[in-house]
């Protein structure tokens, strides 16, 4: 099987600071290590110790011919208190993002990644209102001091997943369940994308450059009724897509506040993004309030159907919302022994090059495998295979092909036969 990138396509990797750094550092992920809610037990203290080995890192990334990187910043690193900026870590991440610049990887810059300093966490962090000049704030300062470096920007990672798991579901940090704190926050997370893009346009243009382009990563899946013909089944459906993505995609991209989100700040109607970011993992088949997985469906290490068409009809139904360029800022599986991630990633790619629609740019998630949240070190994600008892890195098969794809500019048979060809997913049945 053969298919080439479209002229301009750029490949490369994303991460989060959190996932990768390590150092005992005081935000609300090591705080709920500490209260016993990560699965495996493992810390993010511990990561793949990003934070020393940042140099190795980065000269594998340029051996791998990586074009482009989303790179994260730790909020409480630069900012361990309220009134404290930590001007040694703002200079360590001008050092990593030179390297990454002078070597020709472009650097897409996250200002936050789920990631909260514990000072802000302890005032009730994106909930409430009144806090959210702080995250406005410290956006504005990274911005001051990376904008020279970067012109690429994230603002926030998936609002839905943060809000959903901590205020929602309750399985993360600070454990809430309750619909109407979810809708606040995903309230607040609008409020500050568009306050924050309204900013870094501001700031960069005031440094003399033209530029500039700030999205936010959004989580999208693709919602199916597990019945087509059952009525309820696709009701259920269309209210999941709408309350999980739809409202926060309006919301953030055009400044459109519809319920269950409310505009608390009379917010101009516009357009707040100069690109359609998208994570994208997987398909929810839907049934009543149950979030289930198709039956008969190949699946990964966390269950999770593997669902390649969809990075297209997800795409496809945001550019209804915005006619933008599209960004793949995340797309990867949980994959432990690396032994169906290449024929994922051929698969993802493939729907992505066969399609119409501009997609100009795909990060694969992850670069190295990493402490993944509440999994902690127990669901492998990269490219790159991390020994976290020597911190060895070792490059998979995956990241091989990922290589090999970047030289070619495409899928090649040749490629296809020694990576993909034999590859057969886990399944459900």
């Amino acid at each position: 099987m053969e298919f080439r990138f479209k002229d301009g396509f750029l490949m490369g990797v994303s991460s989060a600071s959190t996932q990768i750094e390590g150092g005992e550092i005081e935000n609300n992920w090591l705080d709920w290590y500490r209260k016993g809610h990560i699965h495996d037990n493992t810390s993010p203290a511990v990561a793949d110790d990003h934070w020393n080995r940042w140099e190795e890192d980065t000269q594998l990334m340029i051996d791998m011919k990586l074009q482009i990187s989303r790179f994260g910043i730790e909020w409480a690193r630069i900012q361990p208190a309220e009134d404290r900026i930590d001007k040694a870590a703002i200079q360590r991440y001008r050092k990593e993002l030179m390297m990454l610049r002078d070597h020709g990887i472009r650097p897409l810059l996250t200002i936050h990644h789920f990631s909260n300093p514990m000072w802000f966490e302890e005032k009730g962090a994106f909930l409430k209102r009144e806090n959210l000049h702080y995250f406005l704030k410290f956006a504005e300062l990274a911005v001051k001091c990376f904008g020279d470096l970067a012109s690429d920007y994230i603002t926030i990672n998936e609002p839905n997943v943060y809000a959903s798991n901590s205020y929602m579901w309750g399985e993360w940090n600070p454990g809430h369940k309750s619909f109407k704190e979810y809708a606040a926050v995903l309230e607040n997370f609008a409020y500050c994308h568009i306050k924050a893009y309204q900013m870094i346009h501001r700031v960069r243009s005031r440094m003399g450059y033209s530029d500039t382009k700030v999205g936010f990563a959004n989580h999208l899946r693709v919602f199916d009724p597990k019945n087509e013909k059952n009525p309820a089944h696709r009701a259920a459906a269309k209210a999941a897509k709408w309350a999980f993505q739809g409202a926060i995609t309006e919301a953030m991209t055009l400044g459109r506040f519809r319920l269950p989100l409310r505009d608390h700040w009379h917010i101009k109607e516009g357009l707040y993004t100069d690109f359609n970011g998208i994570n994208y993992y997987s398909r929810s088949t839907i049934e009543g309030l149950h979030d289930g997985v198709r039956e008969h469906s190949p699946i990964n290490d966390l269950g999770w159907e593997i669902y390649p068409d969809g990075i297209v009809r997800v795409a496809a139904d945001l550019m209804k919302v915005a006619q933008l360029p599209i960004w793949i800022t995340e797309n990867g599986t949980a994959d432990t022994n690396d032994s169906f991630r290449p024929r994922y990633i051929a698969e993802h790619l493939k729907a992505i090059s066969e399609s119409d629609l501009p997609f100009e740019r795909y990060y694969h998630w992850c670069f190295c495998d990493n402490w993944e949240w509440l999994e902690g070190q127990s669901a492998r994600f990269g490219l790159v295979h991390v020994d976290y008892d020597t911190q060895k890195r070792t490059v998979k098969d995956s990241g091989r092909m990922f290589t090999e794809m970047i030289e070619a500019g495409g899928m090649t048979e040749d490629i296809w036969d020694r990576y993909v060809k034999d590859v057969e997913y886990n399944t459900n049945d």
